[in-house]
């Protein structure tokens, strides 16, 4: 102890750390004093290191225990990487997070009022529900195995691979809808003429698809008088519907107008 030199040590315990018991370390924390009994924020023993003060550490620390935080946990720059993180219960005030690498998080509870989550980009996996309570939700593309909608308000397009009606009713798996201008066009009885008939493009359309489609024109004043017509609509090759239109006893005039369809496909 160079800084003792010849003092004796009465005169100078102020300058030497000791153990707040008498009989030296042991298995139970002691708080370190200096020489005359101030105590420090220090606790040891043969067994660990407690402090009630800041612990400050410049270097790299290794954990390689368990880890308990207590109000708090914060990165104050940088990214915060946390293999496997297992949270009883979290509740979060404000929170907006730029940088989050989770490897496995199991999360009991968690109550959040406002949190920023800029990006996702693997999998994410919701349990009973997800919910906004005010604003919009944005969802780029969302595939769900099995999805039950009880109230909802989509406002701008949804995309689903597979659509069931009812519980245990059909699925529809496709669905395409095109349009083109329909030319005046005379219609013979029983379409005898042949020249009722005409094609137009209707993208993803194949055969076997149901098709429903419509003639704008049909019924307007443009038609000759007392004249009524029977059209129908079916694919004759990918992306290619067939509208056919013939008058069950007289012929007709029809006028130019707009023909529309659309092609579904179900599946049992």
């Amino acid at each position: 102890m160079p800084t003792l030199g010849t003092q004796n040590i009465s005169t100078s315990y102020p300058q030497l750390l000791k153990t707040f018991g008498t009989g030296g370390l042991d298995g139970n924390l002691q708080v370190i004093t200096d020489g005359d009994n101030t105590s420090s924020a220090l606790s040891l023993s043969t067994t660990g290191v407690q402090s009630t003060g800041s612990l400050a550490v410049d270097g790299t620390s290794l954990l390689s225990g368990a880890v308990t935080f207590g109000t708090s946990l914060t990165a104050s720059t940088g990214t915060a990487t946390i293999g496997t993180l297992s949270v009883g219960t979290a509740t979060i005030s404000t929170a907006t997070i730029p940088a989050i690498t989770l490897s496995t998080a199991t999360i009991s509870t968690a109550s959040i009022s406002t949190a920023t989550i800029p990006l996702q980009l693997g999998a994410v996996t919701f349990g009973s529900n997800i919910t906004a309570s005010t604003g919009t939700a944005t969802i780029g593309t969302l595939v769900a195995t099995s999805e039950t909608v009880t109230n909802s308000t989509v406002s701008n397009r949804i995309t689903s691979g597979t659509y069931r009606i009812g519980a245990a009713g059909p699925s529809i798996t496709s669905m395409s809808y095109g349009t083109a201008s329909f030319p005046s066009t005379v219609v013979g009885p029983y379409n005898a003429s042949g020249t009722s008939t005409g094609t137009f493009g209707v993208t993803g359309a194949q055969l076997g698809d149901f098709v429903c489609g419509s003639i704008n024109s049909i019924g307007s004043a443009t038609g000759a008088a007392g004249f009524y017509a029977i059209p129908s609509f079916y694919v004759i090759s990918a992306d290619v519907v067939r509208w056919a239109i013939s008058g069950p006893a007289t012929t007709g005039t029809i006028g130019a107008g707009i023909v529309s369809a659309t092609a579904w496909r179900m599946t049992a």
